[in-house]
């Protein structure tokens, strides 16, 4: 009997190396997708863990063994895979990374053709069975390997979301890559654009010396925000490993909340192109609504996750979509999720408008003040979830069950969704420009949630 498979998750493949994933794993996950995809041409790439090597080696001859053809697109992000997906027209993808994951972590990430995701809904689970099962038939002809640079066609791309790359001000920069795979990609984007940049945590490197990026943890963000104090810059970026979540600070070293930055992109892409759809997740959507709508838009609400985005995104052909969790998707990349593209936007509204980031969000955080996602352990989600609900039942309100809970009651409302993967709730609470009721509010919440 073939050994249990267990990390597959809800999206992707995540497991502790090499307890859970290792090159035996890899080589039948790389013949269970050409087995469910019936692939011709596949991309692959992988980031700087040490581990990344010896899966990458095993997957590509899971794939090969089975007639399928690998480019190779060597030590890349995400976005990169995504990208060689649709550019190059192939029939899917897969990424080796574990992102924030701690070191002895690894995973996969994949794409089929077009770069649509797969997930747990649409041939994960196929995926895990047969690589479980183990049970592949010889084949005629094995696949070939190719190393592919694809560089700098990547960054043309990432450029043509500019209306003047030239144009923009010259604006002082952190990037802090956090040691993963962003910084190969700022190289090549600072020598086509007229920005400087102060550079920490630059180059990849496997051992993770400053520990592993995750700026959406709040220990992570201290050296971003020191270097931009240290260097008057005007603007702080941060990834995580794979790069495809982007980070932003203002020049005072501030985070900005994921939800603000959905609203500004939604507005800038609309800009551009007037009159588009703009799709957005419910656990925060007042400010969002209001800018897109403002700019001649229309706000598409979809459950969260980027399956379920890019799934929203392709059936109502939306020009952009963003999540408070720092993901944010572009239908000319696929319909999928970039860590790049919306940092160069952000940098081109800065220009145009002559106005600090701070400025451009100073006025929607007080307009639309917000919880920041509250996680808490529960026994009973869904039981929790009722209870919420029953309690203010009685009040006038608007009920939203596209993902989870939501409940709005005109000056305020909130979200609360469970985990998909652990026994959490996670809440968000924002209110019309009341910074004290959403406080308030927000503990009466909390309070709730916690009784047994």
């Amino acid at each position: 009997m073939m050994r249990e498979i267990t990390c597959f998750k809800a999206y992707d493949v995540r497991g502790k190396v090499p307890d859970e994933l290792d090159a035996d794993v890899a080589y039948r996950v790389g013949r269970a997708y050409a087995r469910f995809i019936a692939p011709r041409q596949v991309a692959v790439g992988r980031d700087v863990r040490h581990s990344s090597e010896t899966l990458f080696a095993a997957l590509t001859e899971g794939l090969r063994d089975s007639g399928v053809d690998v480019l190779d697109l060597g030590l890349c992000g995400t976005e990169m895979v995504y990208f060689a997906a649709f550019h190059l027209e192939l029939d899917g993808g897969i990424m080796i990374t574990a992102s924030h994951n701690p070191i002895d972590y690894n995973g996969m990430k994949f794409v089929r053709e077009g770069a649509r995701p797969l997930s747990g809904d649409s041939g994960l689970k196929d995926i895990h069975a047969l690589a479980e099962a183990g049970e592949f038939d010889p084949v005629d002809k094995r696949g070939s390997i190719e190393a592919v640079d694809l560089m700098d066609d990547y960054v043309d791309h990432l450029l043509g979301y500019l209306q003047d790359p030239a144009g923009l001000q010259p604006l002082r920069i952190v990037s802090n890559p956090g040691n993963g795979m962003a910084g190969p990609v700022i190289d090549r984007l600072r020598a086509r654009l007229p920005l400087e940049f102060i550079t920490i945590q630059h180059e990849p490197d496997g051992d993770f010396p400053n520990g592993i990026p995750n700026p959406l943890l709040p220990e992570k963000r201290g050296a971003t925000i020191d270097a931009i104090r240290e260097h008057g810059a005007d603007l702080g970026l941060a990834w995580d490993g794979d790069f495809d979540r982007c980070f932003l600070f203002d020049h005072n070293g501030r985070y900005i909340e994921g939800y603000y930055i959905v609203g500004l992109l939604g507005a800038q892409m609309l800009r551009q192109h007037p009159g588009e759809r703009i799709v957005h997740d419910p656990r925060l959507t007042w400010n969002t609504i209001e800018l897109v709508e403002e700019s001649g838009g229309e706000a598409v609400q979809s459950k969260s996750g980027h399956a379920f985005i890019k799934e929203t995104m392709r059936a109502v052909n939306g020009i952009y979509g963003g999540e408070m969790s720092a993901h944010h998707y572009f239908r000319d990349f696929g319909y999928c999720d970039s860590g790049m593209i919306p940092w160069l936007l952000l940098a081109e509204m800065i220009s145009a408008q002559r106005k600090s980031l701070a400025e451009l969000v100073d006025e929607r955080i007080e307009r639309f003040p917000v919880s920041g996602e509250i996680n808490v352990t529960v026994d009973d989600p869904l039981a929790v979830q009722q209870r919420v609900q029953a309690r203010f039942a009685d009040l006038p309100h608007e009920l939203g069950q596209i993902d989870g809970l939501s409940m709005d009651f005109g000056t305020w409302r909130f979200n609360l969704r469970a985990s998909n993967t652990e026994p959490l709730l996670r809440l968000n609470v924002e209110t019309r420009g009341d910074y004290a009721a959403m406080e308030s509010r927000r503990d009466q919440l909390l309070q709730l949630i916690s009784e047994a």
